[in-house]
């Protein structure tokens, strides 16, 4: 590691977030965890930036992201039409490459968006010490209001978690601690607990298809790929060691043991 770059940690929690990647038209699904995407584009905000902007200097940042609350997924289902009450536009083109009406006509369209409820993530960027304070600060005083992932979607709390010194992704969220809610820590009974990470490793087993290359809505956002690897990571939760043994249950640990932690129930 070098002593030019540094860490900028996030803490991205909301009621509701949405890390759609290339999803498009009338479904628009989510990820489980953050995009390079997504983030990205908050900190884009964040600066300013418009969307013809370049994005060479954040593309390059290298990215974490821990879930401490991975939430529940939630469809939103609902309908759309024309408020001037004509038909709906098909997917199908004229000679002049312009979209023809529905035939019959239609008048309702139905879109289904899908969200992750009350999930908490920590996303972790390392690069150049210089851009990363200017991000640091620009979260901290964003010229545009920041999302989660889509523009319905704002965070809980502040954002960032601040600067830190220059180490590897792993080690940064083996240091931060747990952010989940009050709810999801009251179900934890332990002293510790195993959080899923994500980091990008050039020798990852897994691909991500979540780089953008523009913003540029009258050009489209082409994804392209980055190589991650997935791990775990034990923190601790706050909570004292028992001083007395767990009551006999029949079978040893047996009352500590949540088979649902994992999913967040």
């Amino acid at each position: 590691m070098t002593t030019d770059h540094a860490v900028l940690v996030l803490r991205l929690a909301a009621p509701l977030q949405s890390w759609g990647g290339p999803s498009r038209y009338n479904r628009r699904e989510t990820r489980p965890q953050p995009t390079k995407s997504g983030i990205l584009g908050l900190l884009a905000a964040a600066q300013g930036r418009d969307r013809e902007t370049s994005l060479t200097d954040l593309v390059g940042l290298h990215l974490g992201v821990r879930v401490d609350q991975p939430g529940t997924l939630l469809r939103d289902y609902h309908t759309y039409s024309d408020y001037r009450g004509l038909p709906l536009l098909s997917a199908k083109t004229n000679a002049k490459g312009q979209q023809t009406k529905t035939t019959p006509p239609k008048y309702t369209g139905v879109t289904q968006r899908f969200y992750l409820q009350d999930a908490v993530f920590i996303a972790a960027l390392r690069g150049p010490r210089t851009l990363m304070q200017s991000l640091e600060e620009a979260v901290r005083s964003p010229v545009f209001p920041l999302s989660l992932g889509r523009r319905s979607c704002p965070p809980t709390g502040p954002v960032s978690l601040g600067l830190r010194d220059d180490t590897q992704l792993q080690h940064i969220f083996a240091e931060v601690p747990w952010q989940a809610g009050s709810h999801r820590r009251r179900q934890t009974r332990g002293t510790t607990v195993s959080l899923e990470a994500t980091v990008e490793d050039p020798s990852g087993d897994q691909l991500a298809v979540d780089v953008p290359d523009t913003y540029n809505l009258k050009t489209g956002t082409r994804f392209g790929r980055r190589t991650v690897r997935h791990f775990w990571v034990t923190v601790p939760t706050g909570h004292a060691q028992p001083t007395h043994p767990a009551a006999d249950t029949g079978t040893t640990g047996q009352s500590d043991h949540d088979p649902f932690a994992l999913l967040g129930w």
